[in-house]
């Protein structure tokens, strides 16, 4: 009998060990998280004026740094677009288009990490109005530039976040004035 329960003993604990390791395992590892941006503006122009602008996915030129943008299929799924830069290429399609919620939603198909330290894209801009004014919402979420541990200062999550909240931002500033007319 003392061999029969030593042998289950040993196979208890071989067992309970290695559980332990597998269950520990993924927790050692690690690389990037998907990161999140959300930017807001508030434009004295009905929803309607807003989104003639916001809604035509063919044309992205209000956000400064486009110099120009080329497609193909409009506003329809999976629509396409080149958005020309000083310093390079970013190309996208068209994920959703909702013209009755004033929603617009597209991801990068392929971007060089140098223009902009980001990988697998997404993004939405909404427009609600309030009291006659419009609310634009521009929100993404993605990885940044370099997907393995360990990244270059330029291609890091802070970098990714940054460099997006900045677009963000300058392209909704540039839709205000824009549409507002200051």
């Amino acid at each position: 009998m003392s061999f029969l329960f030593a042998r289950r003993a040993y196979l208890f604990v071989a067992m309970s060990l290695l559980s332990a390791a597998l269950i520990s395992a993924p927790a050692s590892a690690h690389g990037p998280s998907r990161q999140k941006v959300i930017e807001k503006i508030e434009i004295a122009a009905p929803a309607d004026k807003v989104w003639v602008i916001v809604g035509n996915f063919q044309d992205l030129t209000w956000v400064p740094g486009v110099e120009k943008t080329e497609g193909t299929g409009g506003n329809s799924p999976e629509a396409k677009r080149k958005l020309i830069l000083k310093n390079g290429v970013i190309e996208e399609s068209l994920t959703k288009y909702d013209e009755a919620s004033k929603t617009i939603s597209y991801k990068i198909d392929n971007v060089d990490p140098k223009i902009l330290p980001v990988n697998n894209y997404a993004a939405t801009i909404s427009i609600k109005e309030e009291g006659g004014k419009s609310i634009v919402e521009w929100k993404g979420a993605f990885y940044r530039g370099f997907m393995n541990n360990d990244p270059p200062p330029e291609q890091s999550d802070e970098a990714a976040i940054k460099a997006v909240t900045d677009i963000y931002k300058s392209g909704l500033t540039a839709l205000k004035t824009k549409v507002e007319g200051k």
